[in-house]
């Protein structure tokens, strides 16, 4: 299969291949998903050490439990992949002890901020300079589309701290962005 093809693989052949062991599905499937989980593990890990880990750690694990992948349609192996990786973040958070229950709710921004003129770079850094509570919960939140409820029982801490932990990243967010516009605008 020379790299032309590969490209224009079907997610189920590349799901075929990779259940049949091919050396060549394999390294199709890192490189057409390594980037964007880089991405995802980046959205939960601030040390870039840590994501580089995580993301080896978790291609490991993909390749040894590929077998239990059940393929369900264009777009279910790239949601399989994210929700190890999200999984695997939330646990080098959890073991390193960085999520602590926030109980008090603070006051929310008074409008949400304009992010069109802020550059997705710059937007990203913002967001990963989060505390990682604050971070971990507005990621989940946001991206991963998950109810408060759903991120407490995920993370063992009660509904209201996640309410409060994503409205503390979202004030937060809401004056850097305020701060990056005084600046740059």
């Amino acid at each position: 299969m020379d790299s032309r093809l590969a490209n224009n693989l079907s997610e189920r052949e590349l799901v075929r291949l990779v259940s049949d062991g091919d050396a060549r599905g394999q390294r199709e499937l890192y490189d057409r998903y390594a980037g964007y989980l880089t991405a995802v593990a980046s959205r939960y890990l601030a040390d870039a050490d840590a994501v580089k880990d995580l993301l080896q750690d978790a291609f490991v694990r993909v390749f040894e439990r590929f077998g239990s992948f059940r393929y369900r349609g264009e777009g279910s192996l790239k949601a399989w992949l994210t929700r190890i990786v999200v999984n695997d973040s939330l646990h080098v958070l959890r073991k390193t002890q960085h999520l602590l229950p926030v109980e008090t709710l603070p006051d929310a921004p008074d409008e949400d901020p304009d992010v069109d003129q802020v550059p997705l770079g710059v937007l990203q850094d913002m967001i990963r300079r989060l505390p990682d509570g604050y971070r971990t919960v507005f990621n989940l939140y946001v991206f991963e589309q998950m109810k408060h409820k759903e991120i407490a029982s995920l993370l063992g801490i009660k509904e209201n701290s996640s309410a409060s932990q994503f409205l503390r990243a979202k004030a937060q967010l809401a004056r850097e962005i305020k701060e990056y516009r005084k600046n740059n605008g």
